[in-house]
């Protein structure tokens, strides 16, 4: 079993930037790959960005040159930078894990972009 924390969440103003972390648990780490998701009211859950284990990395056309996901394999963390944050960029963060054949899935954090 994986466990996965998200933390980072808040309340900033249009323009501003906020850095999101997820930790994970397990001496696997390294060999995760790791992904960010959104979910805004009354929407479905959306990628945003995901970090394989050899580092490549994915982005939504709505982030992409605004949002950075990375790693950090010796403290088991990958993060997502977030630039440029927009009103339509609130929503609940997901953090997931994929290993082998299963997805893990932390319990979210809430970003809020309104001035």
């Amino acid at each position: 079993q994986v466990q996965v924390v998200e933390s980072g969440g808040g309340l900033v103003q249009p323009g501003g930037s906020l850095r999101l972390s997820c930790a994970a648990s397990g001496s696997g780490f390294s060999f995760y790959t790791m992904g960010w998701y959104r979910q805004a009211p009354g929407k479905q859950r959306e990628l945003v960005a995901t970090i394989t284990s050899s580092g490549s990395t994915y982005y939504a056309d709505s982030v992409k040159g605004l949002f950075t996901i990375s790693r950090d394999n010796a403290k088991n963390t990958v993060y997502l930078q977030m630039n440029g944050l927009k009103p339509e960029d609130t929503a609940v963060y997901y953090c997931k894990a994929h290993w082998g054949l299963r997805d893990y899935w932390g319990q979210g954090t809430q970003v809020t972009v309104s001035s």
